[in-house]
C-alpha cells in the first residue's frame, strides 16, 4: 500500500471511528428506541404526569393528576403543575420548580395543557385556568385566570384534555361517563340507551374562546360528538386538528354469546380521527372493527357481532387505527427539525396501555410513530419506543406508562409517564436521510415472554405467606391465585384489580383489608363477585357479575378464598 493510500485510509478509519463515537448516547436508555435515537431521563418523580407542553425557550411543563384514578396516593408537596429546565445542556433537568394548586386545597390535578402566546393553559378539575408567563421565570408568579369552569368529572373518564390553535380557538374533551351508554354501565346485556342523553355534555369535543375568561361549559357549544375519549390532540402545519379515540372495552365480557375471547381481545381498534366542525364519529352507537375496516353497530343497539351497519356507515371514519385497547393517550405531529427526514410530518403517539386484553396479554405500553401525508397514513405505524413497563406489563406492575408526548424547540421529544413520573427527552444523532424503523424489542420483554401459564414455583411462592381461611385450603388460594391471573378459567380479574389485587385506574386495591361490600368474610366476597358491583362507592370502575366471564362453583370458592387471603396479609 502506498503511503498516499495508507493515510487516506487511516483518515477513513479515523474519521469512521469519530463518527461512530458522536453517534454514542451519553447514557444508558432503559427505553428501546431505534438505532440513533438516544434517551436521557430528563426527570423523575414527579407524582402522576399526563400531558407535557415546552415552550419556545426550552422550559417543560408537566400537568400532573392524583385522586381517585391513582387511587388517591398521596400526590407530591406543592403545586400540580411543574416547570423543569435544563440549563447545562446535559439532558437532565436541574431547575425544577412546582406551582399551581396542590393537593391540600382538595384540587386533584388534571391532563391537559398547553401554551398560546405568552399564556400557559392548564386543566385543574372541572375547569381550564391560565398563568402568564413574564420574564425569564420559568414558573408563572401571578394568580391563574379562569377561562372555562363547570366541566363534567362524574363517570369513567373525568379527563379534559384540549387544544388551541393559532386564532384562539380552544378545543376541549368532554369524555364519556360511560362504556358506551349503557342502561347499566358495563353490565352484561345491557341496552344502551336511546336516546343517549349522555351525549349533551360528554363524548365529544367543545369549543370556547382562549382569550375570553369566565366562560361556562353548556351543551350549545358543541364542536364534534360521537367520541368516546378525545385525549391526545395536535395540529399539522395544514391547520388539520388530529385526536386520538379509546375505544369501547367488554365486548366479550358482556356479549359473550357474539364475540369470543380472542374477538373481544382485538375489538375495537383504537383511533386517530381528523376533528370537523359538526361531525359525528359514531359513539355509543359504532365501533370500528379492524378486521372488516370500517364502522360496525354495537350489541347494546342492535349489532349482531359486527356483521350489521346501520347508521355507522354515515358517521365519520378514522384516518389511521391500531390496536385494540392500547389507550392512546397523547398525540404530536413532528414539526421538529433534529430527526430523520422520513419523520417530519408523521404523528408520535402515546399507549398508555391495556386492560381489557385480560385473561391474554396485555399490550400497548409504548410510543408509536405513524407517518402521514396530506392528512392520510403513507405507511405503516411502527413501535418507536418500547420497555416502559418492564417485566410486568399490566396497568397495575407496569414501571412506566406513557401518557404525554411534546416536541422542544430543538426537535428532541419528550415523553412522560403517569405511573412513575418519568419524563425521557429523545435525541437523535444519526443518518438524517435514514428512513422509518421500530425499536428493538426491550430485553426485560423478551425475558418475560412466556407460554402464558404460572410456574408452579411463582404460584408456591405468592401463597407461601398468605393466611388460609377457616374452612378452606391453601390449594384453593393456589387455585384461586391461578384464575384471578387469567391462566385458568379465562378470568378477568388481574385485568382491571392488578397483578396480586394492587389496583389500577380501572379497578380498586384488593389488598388494603377495608370492605365495602360485606364483612370481609369469603362468604360475603363470593356473594359481591356472583352478583357484580354495577354501581361502585369509591371507584370508577363497574364489575360485571363473575368479572364478565363464567365460573363454576368451585373456581368462585376458590377465587374468593385468594381475594380473602390478600385483603388479610396485610392484618396478619
Amino acid at each position: 500500500m502506498s503511503s498516499v493510500a495508507l493515510g487516506l485510509a487511516l483518515l477513513v478509519s479515523g474519521w469512521t471511528t469519530a463518527h461512530a463515537e458522536d453517534q454514542r448516547c451519553p447514557e444508558p436508555a432503559d427505553i428501546s428506541l431505534p438505532e440513533g435515537f438516544c434517551a436521557t431521563i430528563f426527570a423523575d418523580k414527579l407524582g402522576h404526569v399526563r400531558q407535557l407542553a415546552v415552550s419556545p425557550e426550552g422550559v417543560v411543563y408537566a400537568n400532573t393528576w392524583s385522586g381517585v384514578y391513582y387511587p388517591n396516593d398521596p400526590a407530591p408537596e406543592g403545586g400540580f403543575l411543574v416547570a423543569l429546565k435544563d440549563t447545562k445542556g446535559t439532558g437532565n433537568a436541574d431547575v425544577i420548580e412546582r406551582f399551581g394548586p396542590s393537593s391540600t386545597s382538595g384540587v386533584k390535578g388534571g391532563t391537559g395543557i398547553w401554551l398560546h402566546k405568552n399564556w400557559l393553559y392548564a386543566e385543574s378539575d372541572d375547569r381550564v385556568v391560565r398563568y402568564e408567563l413574564k420574564g425569564d421565570d420559568i414558573k408563572p408568579s401571578s394568580d391563574p385566570e379562569t377561562i372555562l369552569s363547570g366541566m363534567p368529572l362524574t363517570g369513567d373518564h373525568p379527563m379534559h384534555p384540549f387544544a388551541i390553535d393559532d386564532d384562539g380557538n380552544l378545543f376541549v374533551t368532554s369524555a364519556s361517563a360511560t362504556n358506551v351508554c349503557e342502561v347499566s354501565n358495563r353490565m352484561p346485556h345491557s341496552p344502551g340507551n336511546e336516546p343517549c342523553t349522555e351525549l349533551e355534555t360528554r363524548g365529544g369535543v367543545w369549543r370556547y374562546d382562549a382569550n375570553e375568561t369566565g366562560q361556562v361549559f353548556s351543551p350549545k357549544e358543541r364542536y364534534a360528538t360521537g367520541i368516546r375519549n378525545a385525549e391526545g390532540y395536535d395540529f399539522d402545519s395544514a391547520g388539520r386538528l388530529y385526536t386520538t379515540q379509546h375505544g369501547r372495552d367488554q365486548l366479550h365480557e358482556n356479549w359473550p354469546e357474539l364475540y369470543s375471547q380472542a374477538q373481544g381481545f382485538e375489538r375495537p381498534a383504537e383511533q386517530v380521527m381528523v376533528l370537523k366542525d359538526g361531525a359525528n364519529y359514531g359513539w355509543p352507537f359504532c365501533y370500528y372493527d379492524p378486521e372488516q375496516k370500517k364502522l360496525v353497530l354495537g350489541p347494546e343497539y342492535g349489532g349482531d357481532g359486527g356483521k350489521k351497519v346501520g347508521p355507522c356507515g354515515q358517521y365519520e371514519p378514522p384516518v389511521a387505527v391500531f390496536p385494540a385497547h392500547w389507550a392512546p393517550n397523547d398525540l404530536n405531529i413532528y414539526k421538529g427539525s433534529q430527526f430523520p427526514k422520513a419523520y417530519h410530518g408523521g404523528a408520535f403517539i402515546a399507549f398508555h396501555g391495556s386492560w381489557n386484553r385480560a385473561p391474554g396479554p396485555q399490550a400497548g405500553y409504548n410510543v408509536v410513530f405513524q407517518p402521514f401525508a396530506d392528512g392520510e397514513p403513507s405507511g405503516d405505524y411502527v413501535v418507536f419506543a418500547d420497555g416502559f413497563a418492564g417485566e410486568s406489563k399490566e396497568p397495575g406492575g407496569a414501571a412506566h406508562r406513557p401518557s404525554g408526548l411534546a416536541i422542544g424547540p430543538d426537535g428532541a421529544l419528550y415523553i412522560g409517564d403517569d405511573k412513575g413520573g418519568r419524563i425521557w427527552r429523545v435525541t437523535y444523532k444519526g443518518d438524517p436521510d435514514a428512513q422509518i424503523h421500530a425499536a428493538p424489542e426491550p430485553p426485560a420483554e423478551a425475558a418475560a415472554s412466556s407460554d402464558g401459564t404460572l410456574p408452579p414455583e411463582v404460584v408456591q411462592d405468592g401463597i407461601a405467606n398468605l393466611p388460609v381461611p377457616p374452612g378452606a385450603t391453601r390449594e384453593q388460594i393456589a387455585l384461586g391465585m391461578t384464575i384471578f391471573h387469567g391462566k385458568a378459567a379465562g378470568a378477568t380479574c388481574a385485568g382491571c384489580h392488578g397483578a396480586n389485587g394492587i389496583g389500577t385506574p380501572v379497578g380498586p386495591d384488593l389488598t388494603g383489608g377495608t370492605w365495602l361490600w360485606g364483612d370481609g368474610t369469603v362468604q360475603a366476597i363470593t356473594e359481591t363477585i356472583r352478583h357484580g358491583v354495577p354501581k361502585p362507592k369509591q371507584h370508577p370502575g363497574a364489575m360485571p357479575p363473575f368479572g364478565g366471564v363464567s365460573l363454576s362453583d368451585d373456581n368462585l370458592a376458590a377465587v374468593a378464598t385468594y381475594v380473602w387471603a390478600i385483603g388479610h396479609a396485610k392484618q396478619e
